[in-house]
């Protein structure tokens, strides 16, 4: 493992970064947002692959990042109006999000903060965050931690847990950003998800309670398909699945592979999710390069989320993402190449 420092805030905050070790696999991490910076993995052939988007400086991350490789929280996606009622007490959040919802904990949610470091190795680091109570709205004091570590052969494993004082709503996620090929575009990956529906979105991608199947809509990704293949949601592919977990024990469960366009690499997810967001950046258009030495443009790689589904305050019928104290939320994913 190494440590340096990666630069500075603009209030004169330090950045770390950590370089994590293990067989076939490397790792950078920043302090900054928990953000995933830059892996890098062997293909089959044995030849090293940057398999994820991430930028150079820290100017960049805070000028450009789209939540590269961040942890996102306390609530993770799309909060409906900015508002949510916890125990019969309305909270008012910041609406980040078109000027009327909350998305990725507001302006100042997990992935825009800086951890600090609890301990470190060579194949791991461990970052906590304190998120005082009535931070972006939210009610309650949370402690959140994220250990993220590399395992041999080639396995990226990221384990998240948050405990707080009062009743809130906590939904962690990783946002990090696949291309297992270098293309410009992640149109010829191909995509096999274990979930057979979906929750429909109204066009602020707010879930509007429904849950229905992915047959005949281009959210089926069950026998396996290239994110190209037709037929492609208008506007690209944003969407969360409803992974196929019932009657599997508690734990991590296999729920989707993605394979590079030339067949020499494949990364399969596994996670305690009940969701897995999709997202394929087609807004995506970048000034600045990327750690890779790209441009990152449309659809330069593909958001894998795994969490609990987008706006679960609002629909009770959704797995909960309510806290309570003396409880703690978990959540494991890992990746696994090959």
């Amino acid at each position: 493992m190494t440590r340096h420092l990666f630069g500075a805030l603009p209030d004169g905050s330090p950045v770390e970064e950590f370089t994590l070790r293990a067989g076939a696999i490397e790792a950078r991490i920043i302090t900054w947002g928990a953000v995933l910076r830059d892996l890098v993995v062997r293909d089959r052939a044995g030849r090293p692959r940057q398999v994820v988007l991430g930028l150079n400086t820290i100017e960049d991350y805070l000028v450009h990042s789209r939540n590269f490789g961040a942890i996102c929280g306390r609530v993770v996606n799309r909060i409906a109006g900015a508002r949510m009622t916890i125990d019969g007490v309305s909270c008012t959040l910041t609406p980040n999000f078109r000027g009327r919802h909350t998305l990725h904990g507001g302006a100042s949610g997990f992935s825009r903060r800086v951890w600090s470091v609890a301990a470190a190795d060579e194949a791991s680091v461990t970052l906590d965050l304190h998120s005082p109570h009535g931070e972006e709205g939210f009610p309650g004091a949370v402690r959140a931690r994220c250990i993220w570590r590399v395992e041999p052969p080639a396995v990226l494993r990221v384990v998240l847990t948050a405990t707080t004082d009062a009743p809130t709503a906590v939904n962690l996620a990783p946002h990090a950003y696949f291309n297992l090929d270098g293309a410009a575009t992640i149109d010829a990956h191909l995509l096999e998800v274990a979930a057979d529906f979906y929750t429909p979105t109204d066009p602020d991608g707010i879930p509007t309670g429904e849950i229905r199947t992915v047959a005949a809509t281009p959210f089926d990704f069950r026998g396996g398909r290239r994110l190209g293949d037709a037929p492609r949601p208008e506007g690209g592919y944003d969407v969360n699945l409803v992974l196929r977990r019932a009657g599997a024990a508690p734990g991590l469960l296999p729920v989707a592979t993605l394979g590079s366009a030339d067949g020499a690499l494949a990364m399969e997810v596994r996670t305690t999710e009940p969701g897995l967001q999709l997202y394929d950046a087609t807004g995506l258009d970048l000034p600045v390069i990327g750690v890779d030495g790209r441009r990152y443009g449309p659809r330069a790689g593909l958001a894998i989320e795994p969490q609990h589904f987008p706006d679960a305050v609002h629909h009770a019928h959704f797995p909960s993402v309510i806290l309570r104290p003396g409880e703690t939320r978990r959540q494991e994913t890992a990746f696994v190449f090959s």
